[in-house]
């Protein structure tokens, strides 16, 4: 979502890039006399808050878990189409829902034109400074923040020939569409304030995703008109709910986008096996993982994380171990958008797929939504969906090899939770409720009740474990490494 524009150096530019455009002169002559007849090249804004984590709820019919936020920055640069968010944030515990103890976490994340990534805040010790991270599926939600911004709507506005229609009540709607995919839909009231900002992105379940930022208590800050508070819902839910604090304009320096971060946007995703019994491997590679079942004439995949460009890799590579048998199921573990952004890939190639029953009706409901701005191939296709609901408890079996899939009950991860079992071999597939630390690490002061919830599980359903396949995590561990980690070393089985 990034293009270039022109520079704007004051109102003398402004005003005549607005002549060229009669139809919406009117409109957006006002606003910019208003909001930005100085042309802003860039504005730092700073507050506090409340910030919402899109993707996460623990349930699929909740709202996305909310952090406060003590502290906002944000660093825009509109002629570079760039911009650095900077966040200090803690969860807020929700009553009822049993979770680690927060602890502040700090957000260091860029964009620039066609580039994200985060900066990780701090290393593992020994490890020196802490290595950009590459974030792909960031650039289109974070370059629309940028533009969904009152002066940052204003000079998108003028640089793709924005049209308007007047509102009843006064004001004005005006439109425009970046890169021939992206539309912007924003409302200036009759005061000429920037009120409403509409964009949709893609995003790998809910396909064409509304993002609204919404403008109030407008306010000089030291001679720039700004709002005091910025809303901003994203898949019909808050995401942001900001009190700015202060306001300056034109102090940003220019992004520098990384050379490893460059170089990481171009790659494929990289697939890695390892054998944890006969007919059983563990696929990582990256942050996400995945486990590939062999069944007497099919296959089973353990996970579709992030989007179809990790499925795409992640099938191919099932194909490449064991060739020859059709993927006739995918088990996904819950609704966590990180854990459940590739499942329509795997739809489309023909995949049953087995989850909770309450994830059911809303993934039916997700994919019907439309896809107009990245079609993926089920949106090509057009095949439908096919569920095996898990309430309590759900056997796949070929007559050789039994496939169990155990609801996780309790957790407060998620209320639509599962963990898979193969009772021949042992071994234990889960994601997110417990997630292996690198070896020597010494166990948490405080158990994550997430883990310990896990191990209640695994006793009460009487699973014999001797490998956990944790979906993150760098290594497969035992179950002694779970009692370990949550302070259970000498307890009995």
């Amino acid at each position: 979502m990034s293009f270039p524009l022109r520079p704007m150096l004051g109102a003398t530019v402004a005003l005549s890039l607005l002549a060229a455009f009669p139809a919406q002169a009117q409109t957006l002559q006002s606003a910019v006399r208003a909001l930005d007849a100085a042309g802003t090249r860039s504005i730092q804004l700073t507050g506090s808050g409340s910030w919402f984590q899109f993707g996460q709820a623990p349930d699929p019919s909740l709202p996305w878990p909310r952090f406060e936020v003590s502290r906002y920055v944000a660093d825009i640069d509109y002629e570079k189409a760039s911009a650095r968010v900077q966040i200090s944030r803690i969860q807020a515990l929700e009553p009822g829902r049993v979770r680690p103890a927060p602890v502040e976490q700090k957000v260091d994340q860029y964009v620039s034109g066609p580039v994200a990534w985060n900066l990780p805040t701090a290393a593992p010790a020994g490890s020196g400074a802490p290595a950009p991270q590459a974030q792909p599926g960031a650039v289109a939600e974070r370059q629309a923040e940028v533009w969904s911004t009152p002066q940052g709507f204003l000079r998108a506005a003028l640089a793709h020939k924005a049209k308007s229609r007047p509102l009843k009540g006064g004001g004005s709607e005006v439109s425009f569409t970046l890169d021939g995919r992206h539309r912007f839909v924003g409302q200036i009231n009759a005061r000429n304030e920037v009120e409403v900002v509409r964009t949709w992105v893609d995003n790998p379940v809910l396909g064409d995703t509304l993002v609204e930022t919404r403008f109030s208590a407008y306010r000089d800050f030291g001679g720039i008109p700004f709002p005091g508070r910025i809303e901003r819902s994203q898949g019909g839910y808050p995401v942001l709910d900001l009190q700015v604090n202060d306001v300056r304009l034109n102090g940003a320096a220019a992004l520098a986008v990384p050379p490893e971060v460059a170089s990481a946007t171009q790659q494929i995703p990289v697939v890695k096996v390892d054998k944890l019994a006969d007919g059983v491997f563990f696929l990582t590679g990256g942050t996400h993982h995945s486990v590939l079942i062999e069944q007497s004439d099919h296959l089973v995949v353990v996970e579709a994380p992030l989007n179809e460009e990790r499925s795409l890799a992640v099938i191919a590579k099932a194909k490449e171990t064991v060739p020859g048998k059709p993927i006739k199921y995918l088990i996904n573990t819950h609704a966590h958008f990180d854990h459940s952004g590739g499942l329509r890939t795997f739809v489309n190639e023909g995949a049953v797929i087995v989850t909770p029953k309450a994830n059911v009706p809303y993934y039916r409901k997700a994919w019907s939504a439309p896809r107009s701005i990245n079609p993926d191939g089920l949106a090509r296709s057009r095949k439908g969906a096919l569920f095996a609901e898990v309430d309590g408890k759900r056997v796949l079996s070929d007559g050789k090899r039994s496939i169990e899939v155990h609801s996780i009950v309790g957790s407060g991860h998620s209320d639509a939770f599962a963990l898979v079992y193969l009772p021949a071999e042992k071994v234990l597939v889960e994601g997110d409720a417990f997630t292996p630390t690198a070896a020597n690490v010494p166990a948490p002061a405080r158990p994550n009740p997430y883990s310990v919830n896990l191990y209640e599980n695994i006793r009460k359903l009487g699973l014999e474990v001797e490998q956990i396949a944790a979906l993150h995590g760098p290594r497969v561990v035992t179950l002694a490494d779970l009692r370990s980690a949550i302070g259970e070393v000498s307890a009995s089985r």
